[in-house]
C-alpha cells in the first residue's frame, strides 16, 4: 500500500543520505568510521588513536538517522558488498523479506 511503498522511498533516501555523509568523512579523514564507532562518528567526533583528526566541526549529520520504522540502521565497515554496508531491515525488523518487510541495502539503492 501507499504508506508502505513511501516508507521505503524514504529509506532509500535516508541510505543515500547517509552515503553521501560517508564520503564526506573520507575525505576529511582518509577512511570510513570502523563498525564500532558506527554512524555516531557522522554526528559526534570520534576519539581515541582511532579518532578522526580532520573532522568537520558540526559534523557530517544532525543525528543519527532511524530508519522510516523506528529502527537503527546497521552499519558495518568493512562492509560484505564494499567499504561499508548501510542496511535497513524494513517493516519487520529482521533480515530478509518481501514487499514492505524486505531489506534496503547501501549497494542496492542508486
Amino acid at each position: 500500500d501507499r504508506p508502505d511503498q513511501a516508507k521505503m522511498v524514504r529509506a532509500k533516501a535516508d541510505v543515500q543520505a547517509i552515503v553521501s555523509a560517508l564520503n564526506m568523512y573520507k575525505l576529511d579523514n582518509h577512511r570510513y568510521p570502523a563498525s564500532d564507532q558506527g554512524l555516531l562518528a557522522l554526528v559526534e567526533q570520534p576519539s581515541g588513536s582511532s579518532g578522526a583528526n580532520n573532522w568537520k566541526q558540526g559534523g557530517y549529520l544532525d543525528s543519527v538517522p532511524k530508519d522510516p520504522w523506528g529502527n537503527d540502521f546497521i552499519y558495518l565497515s568493512p562492509g560484505t558488498h564494499g567499504d561499508y554496508d548501510i542496511i535497513s531491515y524494513g517493516y519487520d525488523g529482521v533480515p530478509g523479506g518481501e514487499d514492505k518487510n524486505a531489506d534496503i541495502n547501501s549497494w542496492e539503492v542508486e
